[in-house]
């Protein structure tokens, strides 16, 4: 009879489903919102964003009914990801002091609820791949197929790309003689956005590898890295980032020069795209 309430709590842990889930990440960030409101400050944003994947990935995993060793490897790839990404974030903020994307919306609530609500859906719909995969009755073929291993090593370039390019330029900014400069040095020499070329990679990585467990209408969770490829070229991404560098540095001629040489995602040189007519004009 002791055993009685956790024997429930199990049943019900293991009934959790999609709704579930999405509420669980509502009140994370609901949550930081409202105490980041109150001090209005920024410095949980990414601490709460980056530990909402963690949870979701994680519990999800905890709560299969049906263990099954693709749900372990991708939780895996979003934990390592998500640990990755968080500690970077968390110790830039705390390192700078603040994030100038919330300078005035941290001191306006509603604003500042918008932005952490935006956050939390993009978790879930960013994650639904994975969430869909751990709630499944069944976690497809039991051995390795080609899908499994392509979606891992898109996922591990692009982690590694994404990683590179962020400790880059930390450095480079963290460096006093590089104050009011843009970096062009490393992966950021051949592009404008390395980073986002990887996050952008690296979720096309798990939903791939999840794909072959994944049956049906399930298979809508391809906006999953459609969703993180749209944020990032048309909303909170690129458009903000270049048009911040474009009112520092759009008028040095050395920064001109910059972008013409680069592409925007792909950090390769631009040459093996365009091949000689990326040269100089003749006069």
């Amino acid at each position: 009879m002791g055993q009685g309430p956790s024997v429930i709590d199990q049943a019900t842990f293991k009934e959790m489903g999609l709704l579930s889930w999405a509420i669980i990440d509502l009140a994370i960030n609901w949550g930081g919102w409202a105490v980041s409101a109150a001090l209005q400050t920024d410095k949980f944003y990414d601490m709460l964003g980056t530990g909402s994947f963690l949870t979701l990935a994680l519990g999800s995993m905890a709560a299969a009914k049906v263990s099954h060793a693709r749900k372990y490897l991708v939780s895996a790839m979003v934990a390592l990801w998500a640990v990755r990404l968080g500690a970077f974030l968390v110790a830039r903020v705390w390192k700078v002091g603040h994030d100038s994307r919330f300078d005035e919306a941290k001191k306006q609530p509603f604003k500042f609820w918008i932005f952490w609500t935006m956050q939390a859906a993009w978790v879930f719909i960013t994650l639904s791949p994975l969430l869909l995969l751990n709630t499944a009755s069944a976690g497809g073929p039991a051995r390795i197929v080609w899908s499994d291993g392509v979606g891992v090593a898109l996922y591990a370039i692009g982690l590694i790309i994404e990683a590179t390019a962020d400790a880059q330029k930390f450095a480079f900014k963290m460096d006093p003689a590089n104050k009011g400069r843009f970096i062009d040095t490393g992966l950021w020499s051949y592009s404008r956005f390395p980073n986002y070329f990887g996050e952008m990679t690296l979720w096309w990585g798990i939903f791939i590898t999840c794909t072959s467990g994944l049956s049906g209408a399930q298979f809508v969770s391809v906006a999953s890295p459609l969703f993180v490829m749209a944020l990032l070229f048309f909303v909170s991404g690129i458009p903000l980032q270049d048009a911040q560098a474009k009112r520092r540095w759009g008028d040095i001629p050395e920064y001109q020069e910059y972008r013409k040489r680069t592409n925007l995602l792909v950090p390769v040189p631009k040459s093996l795209f365009c091949g000689a007519s990326c040269g100089p004009k003749s006069q």
